[in-house]
């Protein structure tokens, strides 16, 4: 993983507000550091990138072959392109887009590629420079424009001007560089994806200022989409799954008993054990690591059905002797007022457990996800007693919260800016920090979390029709309308979700990874009847993603098979910690303070 940078300038000297730019991309790549500048007849750019060691050997970008053509590449290669075992990807793209001759060379060899990624590529013959991000923008990547610059980074900084913007993942961007020096403006060819993933590509025009402009290419050349279309069947009466069960772990073994939607489970739980087995296999294992018995490998980790799924399968592919860190983020609970005590009660006995030492006093921290977490922990220990599950207790408080939103984190979320972004961003910026604590033989000590790959759930509610708004769409619009929400929640999900959480993550040199976002779990997914992934005429806690309930079954999960769906800011309690009356989607005005 890599934080980049590009800044492409015509006449204009180079900004001082990337400079602190700067200082956030360096986090996001601790590892080697570089920076290159070339210069054409009428033009320069600066390239920078720092860089996270994942995987091969370390390869210092930017990246320049003998021809001079540079790459910047903010990605993992988890399929698609052949990546040898002791070879780093980086190096693996650089030689395939070298031997691109033409703009439909170059758009195969993004269009084989299976994982996240966000790139920066100058073709120096051609005077050319190419950027993008993946199909589901799980790399983030910003954009800002004005009369004599454009300017590209992994990361902005709020203070810094002009406004920046994500770049929309819909497709590959292209710039000849000779034509801009040529007519002193920036005019971008746009590659899209066919099928589309999410918004319309034109809508990529609306997010520009005006001095740049945006064509699609004139050879009507397109990017493969790497996922299969979603199927858009409505059931019929004796198609529908029916069943009377409630939000029990009996009914869901009743549901596994018949044969189709056990073969559907079996499917689901083998091309997701793989997504795992891709993410948290091929690490670079330092020996510190070893000798000090440091896990490599977290998760975002709330005691629900998702993060618990991608525990009990990366128990199946990191070594048993290894830890791994299960990062559990609390934000502190108002203290209850103090009752007066009047003169005629104090005669009264006290309860019987009111100074009994045996009996646990309630935590401020005792948060609905902490309090999930440990049965979750507690399940995972039953599953895989032999593992050492580090369950990372993370606490924070108001102080901590409005110290470290104003230093760093409102940098992070921006250009997003409302209230959701500003919970969620904080919540996991903490959450993946990694320091808290940590039980050992009956007390708790101080841990920080060693592991650079960070799982998280995201898109198993987006395809499974997790969140509490899918069951007012199926209410209102039936199937036809769920089907509608879902295809919608794929195509805006890399601009509500991931450019946001790799930013925030990445700013402890750590590496987010989405195996529900996996090309082929979305694909098999995508290719089942919506009514095979969730019915919600069941109850909340069975209905909603039925199917992956039956695949934590499968695996021996109990409890948190049939947990309701809790979002993260308010199993947190960070919602409750300022401002409760506000609105997700309200401008926070906190994230301005920076």
């Amino acid at each position: 993983m890599c934080g980049i940078f590009c800044c492409l300038r015509v006449s204009a000297a180079w900004s001082e507000g990337n400079k602190v730019v700067q200082q956030h991309l360096s986090r996001r790549g601790p590892d080697r550091s570089g920076e290159l500048v070339v210069t054409g007849a009428c033009y320069e750019c600066l390239f920078s990138a720092h860089v996270l060691h994942m995987r091969g050997t370390l390869t210092p970008q930017p990246l320049q072959d003998p021809a001079g053509n540079i790459l910047l590449w903010n990605g993992e290669v988890f399929g698609g392109l052949e990546v040898k075992p002791l070879e780093n990807d980086t190096s693996a793209v650089q030689d395939r887009l070298s031997s691109c001759s033409c703009p439909a060379d170059v758009l195969s060899v993004l269009s084989e590629i299976r994982g996240p990624w966000g790139f920066i590529y100058y073709q120096r013959a051609e005077h050319l420079l190419w950027f993008g991000r993946d199909y589901f923008g799980r790399r983030s990547l910003l954009w800002t424009f004005d009369t004599e610059c454009i300017t590209l980074s992994s990361v902005a900084a709020q203070t810094s001007e002009p406004a920046w913007q994500e770049v929309p993942a819909v497709g590959v961007y292209k710039i000849d560089l000779q034509r801009v020096a040529e007519s002193g403006s920036v005019t971008m060819e746009l590659y899209p994806w066919s099928p589309a993933g999410g918004d319309h590509p034109l809508s990529v025009f609306q997010s520009v200022s005006g001095c740049c402009a945006v064509l699609l290419n004139q050879d009507d050349l397109v990017l493969k989409s790497p996922i299969c279309p979603l199927n858009t069947s409505v059931p019929n009466l004796s198609t529908a799954v029916k069943s009377d069960c409630d939000a029990d772990v009996g009914d869901l073994a009743l549901l596994l008993s018949k044969q189709e939607i056990s073969e559907d489970v079996d499917t689901l739980l083998n091309v997701l054990s793989e997504a795992v087995r891709r993410r948290v296999q091929s690490l670079p294992i330092h020996q510190d690591s070893l000798t000090n018995g440091q896990a490599v490998v977290a998760i975002l980790f709330s005691g629900g059905i998702d993060s618990m799924i991608l525990a009990a399968l990366a128990d199946r592919h990191v070594p048993a002797h290894q830890p791994i860190d299960l990062l559990n983020v609390a934000f502190k609970l108002q203290e209850p007022k103090k009752q007066k005590v009047s003169a005629k009660k104090t005669n009264k006995p006290q309860s019987a457990n009111a100074d009994d030492p045996a009996v646990p006093t309630p935590s401020l921290f005792d948060v609905p996800d902490r309090i999930t977490g440990r049965c979750g922990l507690r399940e995972l220990q039953d599953l895989s007693p032999g593992r050492p599950w580090n369950f990372v207790e993370i606490n924070v408080t108001q102080e901590q919260l409005q110290a470290m939103r104003q230093d760093r984190i409102c940098h992070l979320v921006y250009p997003l800016d409302t209230v959701l972004d500003d919970s969620i961003g904080c919540a996991v910026w903490f959450a993946a920090r990694g320091a808290g604590l940590v039980a050992q033989h009956g007390h708790q000590k101080s841990f920080s979390s060693s592991a650079k790959v960070i799982l998280t759930g995201i898109g198993a509610d987006e395809q499974l029709a997790g969140y509490s708004r899918h069951r007012v769409r199926f209410k209102t619009s039936g199937y036809e309308g769920l089907i509608q929400e879902l295809s919608m929640e794929l195509g805006r999900i890399s601009s509500r979700n991931l450019g946001r959480d790799d930013r925030v993550i990445a700013d402890h040199g750590k590496e987010a990874r989405f195996p529900f976002l996996d090309e082929d779990v979305v694909s098999y997914l995508n290719a089942l009847p919506v009514w095979e992934k969730a019915d919600l005429t069941l109850p909340r806690g069975v209905g909603e993603k039925l199917l992956l309930r039956l695949a934590a079954r499968r695996l021996g999960l109990t409890h948190s098979a049939v947990l309701p769906k809790r979002a993260m800011q308010f199993g947190s309690r960070i919602a409750k910690m300022e401002n409760g009356r506000e609105k997700a989607s309200d401008k926070c005005a906190r994230l301005l303070t920076g």
